[in-house]
């Protein structure tokens, strides 16, 4: 892309973060060393890309705002909503449409100069049918990133209960819950990648009948193969919504606070912390279980009523010890809960093995992947081609 343009846009994309407060300063910053490596391609698509979803992602999250704030709660205890996004986040949704940007403006530069020195072997400078894999991937890398994020931030104001995707009953769940999903969610994630495939339509270099025949040309594009290529990228986009659903509903935890019934965030898309024993709460009351071996091991011992009022550490403790307060702060050994010392936390569903930030990139990254699996089976093109050493006979 032209610097003339690049450079502009990007501090424009810089102050509106700034100015929306959509970005922190290290999202701001890997934000533009996103945006370089997006502009270093010698096509438009690319950098195009990342605008448009980033004005539509930032747009989707300020709908509503302060109701969506309302509906679940962060992890410092103050209302939810999304915040502004660090660096991890952009990285998160970026980081593999990134990586295949540079290796195809790599792959654009070697065939321009293999074009002045062999044309034969050159292979093509504009989108053949049957050509680069590596735009597909990009393409359907923002197209499930897109989806998904219009599908979090415009679902959560569906008036139906979302339900969880995981569940073979499909049960309702509280809204913001990791893998609930709606069809009011459905139908915005499609949108989001009607709006990325519809911008890769227009901004794409598709070889026609003109550049057929010429250096650098390629195979042209009929409607029938254009119509293909839309429907199986907006459909794909639609797909990594649901996927990144599965993932955060099987291997990120949601945790609800009992007392509001909401979903707590935690800041950033980093995990939500919950004590030792408001997760033994969640997995069969181990904690009860615990000490009610450890009274029964008492009184096997003979050590009698005495032993088992020594099992509560809250109970009027031996002759010359003093007892600990509850609800004392500086008590390492005290836990967050209710009067009745029931948790004020559980986990709703979900195991605790990935935050946010990781299912969004496994997300993106698998989808990305696996659609230029699918257009090398679809087109026969050996999937290594999107290599630089492959790449000599994959057009």
């Amino acid at each position: 892309m032209k610097a003339i343009i690049a450079v502009p846009a990007t501090l424009l994309l810089v102050y509106r973060a700034y100015s929306k407060k959509s970005l922190t300063p290290g999202g701001i910053f890997a934000a533009v060393l996103t945006a370089i490596a997006h502009a270093v391609h010698p096509w438009n698509l690319p950098f195009v890309l990342l605008i448009v979803f980033f004005l539509a992602g930032t747009r989707a999250t300020h709908v509503k705002e302060k109701v969506k704030a309302s509906l679940t709660l962060k992890s410092g205890g103050n209302s939810g909503g999304e915040g502004p996004r660090n660096h991890v986040q952009v990285l998160a949704n970026s980081l593999t449409a990134s990586i295949l940007s540079l290796l195809h403006a790599y792959q654009l530069r070697s065939r321009r100069q293999t074009l002045l020195a062999s044309p034969n072997d050159a292979g093509s400078l504009c989108f053949a049918w049957g050509g680069d894999l590596l735009v597909i991937g990009i393409i359907a890398n923002y197209a499930c990133v897109a989806a998904d994020t219009l599908s979090s931030e415009l679902g959560i104001l569906s008036k139906g209960q979302p339900r969880l995707i995981t569940s073979l009953t499909l049960r309702k769940v509280p809204r913001g819950t990791n893998g609930g999903v709606t069809l009011t969610g459905l139908a915005a994630g499609l949108l989001g990648s009607v709006i990325i495939v519809t911008a890769s339509m227009l901004f794409l270099p598709f070889c026609t009948d003109e550049t057929s025949g010429k250096l650098g040309g390629g195979a042209p594009w009929s409607v029938e193969q254009r119509r293909t290529l839309i429907l199986g990228l907006t459909l794909w986009g639609l797909l990594g919504s649901v996927v990144d659903s599965v993932l955060g509903g099987l291997f990120q935890s949601s945790v609800k606070d009992v007392r509001s019934g909401k979903i707590v965030e935690g800041e950033g898309g980093v995990r939500v912390l919950v004590s030792a024993d408001e997760a033994s709460h969640h997995h069969g009351h181990e904690r009860g279980q615990h000490v009610a071996a450890d009274i029964k091991a008492a009184l096997l011992h003979g050590e009698g009523e005495s032993a088992v009022e020594d099992t509560d550490p809250y109970s009027e403790a031996a002759e010359g010890a003093s007892r600990p307060d509850r609800y004392d702060a500086r008590n390492k050994h005290r836990r967050p809960s209710f009067g009745d010392e029931r948790p004020s936390r559980v986990v709703e569903n979900g195991w605790d093995l990935l935050d946010n930030n990781d299912v969004n990139f496994l997300m993106a990254f698998g989808m990305s992947v696996g659609a230029m699996a699918v257009a090398s089976w679809y087109w026969q093109v050996p999937l290594w081609s999107v290599f630089p050493s492959g790449q000599a006979g994959a057009v």
